[in-house]
């Protein structure tokens, strides 16, 4: 493997440097001594280089999405048929009415990167995610009730434009 296929790899291992590398806010060399990668100090830094310049930076998603709070929610278990759920992962469902829980609901137009870039976001406002999911059409984050306004601003500023 190539030194710059093996920084790219190394990058991808860490989703914080190649949104930084997007951003264009790394020092380079610094990045470069994190790394494990096999080589010199400044080969490494100079595939970062490179690869920085060939991504791309513009928007890591596209949405538009109206954003509401639900609460009263919590998590059924076993989830019956007559349950109206929020979100439902795994094994793991939340629904209306079953307890002290908030949900954040975006519907819209949605993608993956929008729920990436709220996850982040909460988790750098150090907001505790119970349970979250997207689909085309949807997103949903599941906070604690006292949470609940902290991720609706995070939230409607990921994606309502």
């Amino acid at each position: 493997m190539s030194l710059a296929a093996a920084t790219r790899d190394a990058v991808r291992e860490r989703p914080f440097l190649y949104d930084a590398l997007r951003a264009g806010v790394v020092n380079y060399t610094a990045a470069a001594r994190t790394l494990d990668v096999d080589g010199e100090e400044e080969a490494i830094a100079t595939a970062l280089r490179r690869f920085a310049e060939e991504l791309d930076d513009g928007p890591v998603h596209e949405s538009d999405a109206r954003v509401s709070m639900q609460s009263g929610l919590g998590r059924v278990e076993p989830p019956d048929a007559g349950t109206d759920a929020i979100l439902a992962v795994g094994d793991a469902t939340f629904a209306d009415g079953a307890g002290s829980l908030t949900g954040i609901v975006a519907s819209g137009d949605l993608s993956s990167g929008a729920l990436a870039e709220v996850l982040g976001r909460l988790r750098a406002t150090d907001v505790s995610v119970e349970a979250a999911g997207v689909t085309d059409d949807a997103l949903v984050v599941v906070v604690s009730r006292r949470a609940g306004p902290d991720a609706l601003r995070t939230v409607e500023a990921v994606v309502q434009g």
